[in-house]
């Protein structure tokens, strides 16, 4: 399987092609964390005036309405609810984190999975198995491209989801390996998204895309589209085309036996991941101090906090990727939910002026991830808190009660008519589901959803 004649492509979809549930069973309920973490972001976006403006493009475009959108009374045809779905999953910055990569697992990968399998018919077992092979592909590819291809300004959730939603969709659909290497080359040539454009939409519309498209290479596969052998990493390949060499013993390293899924993580604040420890520090402190004594807050971390957070605050997107704005709504209220990061609270007069307080410094010495917090009051005391790991990290990972208080609350703040409890028991028995479309559709009837709430 790796050796040297057969390509990245080959590699890739030999072990696409051959794995079994079985073979990735010890990872199944990691895979239903995500899923259900997956379904928790989605829900808390699906009254969000984005989804609405993405369904009302889409829906005259498409073809007949067969998948649900989450959260949702409408549907989609199949493309355009996977775009939809994922959409809403990344619209916060409260979806999972892959933090080697920083790349967003689910959205793009669990989007397309669950689509293809309202359509199909596919079972749990089935898109258990083709969701932990997707995040396996996409986070390999990644971890083989890391960190030059995000600093360079690759939204790398997106350019690397596509490859992982066409795994999945090429497994769900049960093509053969040599039909995956093709879907794994044509979705090479649909890879994009741009760090440049995080404060806004069009992130997530490279998400989206990356679901749409990674079903599109494997249906376009399925009946005969060919792709290059070498898309990945030819001379002129994905990997170059886009200024990489990729690290090919990353990539293939314990291939088959160390599954991508186990270094998943799950956000407990709808932020940027490398903010959470910024957070952490700061409600640590609070408990210290009194807040109205505070003169100022300096908070120092790696070039990738200073580069993704030192920025003014202009918008909801500007305050999830803000230094200033996450020590500001630590320090001033004590939580950082997703009102905290509303449009009511950007334009706070008590939080915009505490915001300027909030200096950010450059520290080498700390990793990406970590920061330390140094609070300085009016009576030149100060009081400081470093944290290296932040909490919903692997060494504080998020619980399995925690995740299920994720989606209830993401169902309250929406005001979605889904049945939380339903789908939260859906989940946990994911591998006995005969037909995975239940999920999707037993929570919908909104008198029983009202009822449970």
């Amino acid at each position: 399987m790796t050796g040297s004649e057969a390509s990245i492509s080959e590699i890739l979809a030999r072990l696409v092609a051959v794995t079994s549930f079985d073979d990735v069973a010890a990872h199944a309920h990691e895979g239903k964390r995500s899923i259900l973490n997956f379904l928790a972001t989605a829900l808390g976006s699906s009254a969000d005036p984005a989804v609405a403006m993405a369904m009302a493009t889409l829906a005259p475009l498409g073809g007949p309405p067969a998948c649900s959108v989450i959260g949702r009374d409408e549907r989609l045809d199949l493309l355009g609810a996977a775009f939809v779905n994922a959409v809403s999953a990344n619209l916060l910055d409260f979806d999972d984190t892959h933090l080697e990569t920083i790349i967003h697992p689910a959205a793009p990968v669990a989007a397309a999975a669950l689509a293809l399998a309202e359509t199909h018919g596919c079972s749990g077992r089935d898109v258990l198995t083709a969701f932990i092979l997707g995040v396996d592909v996409e986070c390999r590819i990644g971890s083989a491209v890391s960190p030059g291809h995000y600093a360079r300004g690759w939204h790398i959730t997106s350019t690397c989801g596509v490859f992982g939603a066409a795994a999945a969709s090429g497994k769900l659909l049960g093509l053969p390996a040599e039909k995956i290497t093709h879907a794994l080359g044509i979705a090479a040539s649909q890879s994009a998204g741009l760090v440049e454009n995080l404060p806004s939409a069009a992130k997530n519309v490279s998400v989206g895309n990356a679901a749409r498209n990674g079903i599109f290479a494997a249906l376009l596969a399925q009946n005969g589209y060919e792709a290059a052998p070498r898309s990945i990493e030819g001379p002129l390949g994905w990997a170059r085309a886009m200024g990489d060499v990729l690290d090919l013993e990353r990539l293939i390293r314990g291939l088959g036996r160390d599954w991508e899924i186990a270094a998943n993580t799950y956000k407990p604040y709808p932020a940027g991941i490398v903010f959470h420890s910024v957070i952490d520090g700061c409600l640590k402190l609070r408990t210290r101090l009194a807040i109205d004594a505070v003169e100022s807050v300096t908070v120092s971390g790696s070039p990738l906090l200073l580069a993704r957070g030192d920025r003014e605050v202009r918008n909801e997107r500007d305050a999830r990727v803000s230094i200033h704005h996450c020590a500001a709504v630590a320090l001033l209220i004590g939580a950082a939910g997703v009102s905290e990061f509303s449009q009511d609270a950007v334009f706070r007069p008590d939080i915009v002026a505490f915001r300027k307080k909030v200096r950010a410094e450059l520290d080498l010495a700390l990793p990406d991830g970590a920061s330390r917090v140094i609070i300085r009051l009016k009576s030149g005391e100060e009081f400081g808190e470093t944290v290296v790991a932040a909490r919903g990290s692997l060494s504080d990972p998020l619980s399995d009660a925690d995740l299920e208080a994720k989606l209830r609350a993401a169902l309250r703040q929406s005001g979605s008519p889904w049945n939380g409890e339903c789908i939260i028991a859906a989940v946990w028995r994911l591998d006995e589901l005969a037909d995975m479309s239940s999920l999707l559709r037993h929570p919908r009837p909104a008198v029983a959803a009202r009822g449970a709430r």
